[in-house]
């Protein structure tokens, strides 16, 4: 039987005209979490993105 490892990530968003711009300020930590689970033999079965909307 395989063995998972479930990790989450939370992102929060700013006011911006940017609609990108949690993808671009994000990139760097997520790749990197990517690259510390391969170096460990982790590899990734899947993902999963979801908006919360807006809280003010």
């Amino acid at each position: 039987m395989k063995k998972y490892k479930l990790e989450t990530a939370i992102f929060y968003s700013k006011l911006t005209t940017d609609k990108n711009h949690l993808i671009k300020s994000s990139e760097v930590e997520l790749q990197g979490m990517l690259d510390r689970k391969t170096e460990e033999g982790w590899t990734l079965a899947s993902t999963d993105a979801l908006s919360y909307g807006s809280a003010v």
